[in-house]
């Protein structure tokens, strides 16, 4: 930076005080949903944001097709999970497949690790009653299913092309997806062993007496097939239509192929289990945790375009100069929007744009690809280590385990997952 002069300082530590406010609204109880409101509502007034302008911004993001689509996204997985676990049809594909998972530690991260490689966000939620239905005869806290649940939900975020984020990166750098995700994998190594040592392994969880009931030594693959045909329709769906939407119509938001599939899927647990009817639909619609969910995706893109629309990332970046610049903008920047965005997208879209033409007015071009790796694992790291983070937030609700508890147990993960991205950078550099 020029210097540590209480000017170029000051910008960080706005955005600092909006994510104090933030944090205490959520310690507090306040709410979720409107500590975020509360904390984006700071930030824009600290950045000489006016009250009608924030509130201008605030229902501008509640109009863009990205919103609208998370919103339909997250509604249809509630809809699927609820419907999967209330019809015993989670339970059913449970017990058809502990045949095949006899490590009790395999069954808890399949299903988080399956969901995945759907880049949905809110992902978490769909996997969250899986785990809790596979982990029923296990003694683990809800803090342990949380983190476990949202930690192996997030391992092939770096290097599964399918991710917005990775779209948007080789978008913004002109590269392709091979490119970055060829030199990305080992990342994904990194989280599943950073998973293991800090979450799974025996001592954590405990040794023989994680189980409390023993597992049947059989499976039956049709029933296997029968009872996950929804999760297939609903992840191979999305998978595929994602693809051919891409391939032939690239014009259509891909988002479509994943409310199409999730659609699918919900169709098809229905008429799996004709006992669920309308009266079930109605109730998960007028159910409040649905609709408190749905407030924390309000929360979270008015958050985002408030941050936008202040200049929060650019006023950062204009105190910032020389080599101090290229590292806010590799390592910083990247991991602070991040964290206070809690989504990929947020720090690809406000910060690589600055990076890229920093590299380029540096004559560093040959050096991108490194440099992305490094911003794309500070930012990711500053995502997944992010109290906002939608998953976080949904997985913690959904097992109603302490918040701030819970967040402490992936720091030190998170540190591993930011050293393996430094040593690659290091590698490729």
């Amino acid at each position: 930076m020029k210097g540590f002069s209480v000017e170029s300082l000051l910008p960080f530590l706005k955005v600092l005080a909006a994510f104090v406010v933030m944090l205490a609204g959520i310690r507090l109880r306040a709410g979720i949903g409107p500590s975020i409101l509360g904390g984006g509502f700071v930030l824009a007034m600290l950045f000489g944001m006016s009250i009608p302008s924030w509130a201008v911004t605030g229902m501008h993001a509640l109009t863009h097709e990205k919103f609208l689509f998370l919103i339909a996204i997250v509604g249809l997985i509630l809809v699927l999970s609820d419907a999967m676990e209330r019809s015993g049809q989670s339970r059913r594909l449970m017990d058809a497949l502990s045949g095949y998972l006899q490590s009790p530690r395999l069954r808890l991260v399949f299903f988080p690790a399956l969901i995945g490689m759907l880049p949905m966000p809110g992902g978490a939620v769909f996997s969250a009653p899986m785990v809790k239905t596979v982990s029923e005869g296990m003694r683990v806290s809800n803090s342990d299913r949380a983190v476990v649940n949202y930690w192996f939900r997030h391992v092939w975020e770096v290097c599964w092309p399918l991710y917005p984020g990775i779209i948007l990166t080789v978008s913004l750098a002109d590269i392709t997806i091979i490119e970055l995700i060829s030199k990305t994998w080992p990342g994904t190594l990194a989280m599943i062993g950073a998973g293991w040592f800090f979450f799974l392994r025996p001592g954590v969880l405990g040794a023989g007496e994680l189980m409390a009931q023993p597992i049947p030594s059989g499976g039956k693959k049709r029933i296997v097939l029968r009872e996950g045909l929804p999760l297939l329709v609903a992840i191979g769906g999305a998978i595929g239509l994602e693809g051919l939407i891409s391939v032939f119509v690239p014009s259509v938001d891909f988002e479509w192929g994943v409310v199409v599939a999730l659609g699918g899927g919900v169709i098809c647990v229905m008429v799996q289990n004709t006992s669920l009817g309308m009266p079930f639909l109605r109730d998960v619609i007028t159910r409040k945790s649905v609709w408190s969910m749905l407030f924390v995706i309000v929360a979270i893109f008015v958050f985002k375009d408030v941050m936008q629309a202040a200049g929060v990332v650019e006023e950062m970046a204009r105190v910032s100069g020389g080599g101090a610049a290229l590292f806010a903008a590799a390592v910083f920047l990247p991991f602070l929007v991040g964290l206070v965005a809690g989504i990929n997208v947020a720090f690809v879209g406000a910060t690589f744009p600055l990076l890229l033409g920093l590299l380029s007015n540096m004559g560093m071009d040959a050096q991108v690809v490194p440099y992305l790796i490094l911003a794309t694992f500070a930012g990711f790291t500053g995502v997944m280590v992010s109290p906002i983070h939608i998953c976080f937030i949904l997985t913690c609700q959904y097992f109603g385990c302490d918040l701030m508890g819970t967040w402490r147990k992936l720091v030190l993960p998170c540190v591993v997952l930011m050293s393996s991205g430094a040593l690659l950078f290091w590698i490729w550099l």
